[in-house]
């Protein structure tokens, strides 16, 4: 799915970039691709160890399984650094657990703030961001996939369960006026993968 918003040439930024494992699979299919990353973990190598530190203007940002981490103050804060850093029309790509997924969000002693995607839409649209697509992620094996999507459906969604892993958010900076034209769409509904 990465690669579907990510163009050979474009200035990438993978903020929360950990061990930068992103880098090596990213320059494989798109060589041209000018990747930095930003991790606040200094035992590893990175260009950036801090939002302050970050300069210039990208075209796509990665933010992947990082917000659930902050409160919501640092993640609004994140948030309004990562729009003022894309150049426009400039996309975000952001992950976070699925909140409906059993288990998912509440097994990691250091996530602190749960999003549903509506929320997290809702969140981006006022921000100033344009919602282009939410999806749920989901990566089981076949035999797993079947039996939930045609056996446990039913139960599922009288539970109001759901065993997507992640949410994907991908969302535009436009310009001024598309911002607020923006702003008044609402986040299309998510696909499952």
């Amino acid at each position: 799915m990465i690669l579907d918003h990510v163009r050979d040439g474009e200035k990438v930024l993978d903020v929360g970039a950990s061990n930068r494992s992103l880098e090596g699979r990213l320059k494989a299919r798109l060589p041209g691709v000018v990747y930095r990353s930003m991790d606040i973990d200094r035992q590893q190598r990175h260009d950036f160890y801090s939002m302050e530190e970050v300069e210039g203007c990208y075209d796509v940002v990665f933010l992947f399984e990082v917000i659930e981490h902050l409160d919501l103050e640092e993640a609004l804060k994140l948030l309004r650094q990562i729009h003022s850093l894309l150049c426009p029309g400039g996309r975000l790509l952001l992950t976070t657990p699925n909140i409906f997924n059993p288990g998912r969000f509440w097994r990691d002693a250091t996530h602190r703030v749960a999003y549903c995607y509506d929320e997290l839409g809702g969140i981006l649209l006022g921000l100033g961001f344009r919602i282009k697509e939410i999806y749920r992620t989901y990566n089981e094996p076949l035999h797993r996939y079947f039996f939930r999507v045609h056996v446990m459906a039913p139960l599922h969604r009288y539970l109001g369960v759901d065993f997507a892993k992640s949410i994907l958010v991908v969302a535009e900076r436009g310009s001024v006026s598309s911002e607020q034209e923006g702003s008044a769409h609402a986040p299309q509904e998510g696909h499952e993968q």
